[in-house]
């Protein structure tokens, strides 16, 4: 599932586009990195990988986090949780809000 942006004049020009795209990536990228966050803790779960404390090492850290955000960026990118689809229509609305008051 993709967020596709929400154009529903047919008159958008090219900045708007552009404008909307940003938006929409920032909002996933807003969406992985809280979706990092919750998934942190899986990753810190050494014993899941039958990985002692004391036999961790930096390298293993690393790739644990690159994985982590690998997959918090896929979920986002897919749909996540909504909060990104959120973000975009609250924001949207309120820049529709702020231009009609424009005279």
């Amino acid at each position: 599932m993709t967020i596709s942006p929400v154009m529903t004049n047919p008159s958008v020009t090219s900045a708007d586009r552009a404008k909307q795209a940003k938006l929409v990536d920032a909002a996933q990228q807003f969406e992985a990195t809280m979706m990092q966050e919750l998934l942190k803790p899986f990753s810190n779960s050494q014993d899941s990988w039958g990985i002692d404390a004391q036999d961790s090492d930096a390298g293993a850290d690393t790739m644990s986090s690159f994985g982590t955000e690998a997959m918090a960026k896929a979920i986002a990118k897919n749909g996540g949780l909504g909060i990104a689809r959120q973000v975009i229509q609250q924001v949207t609305q309120e820049n529709q809000r702020i231009d009609e008051k424009k005279p």
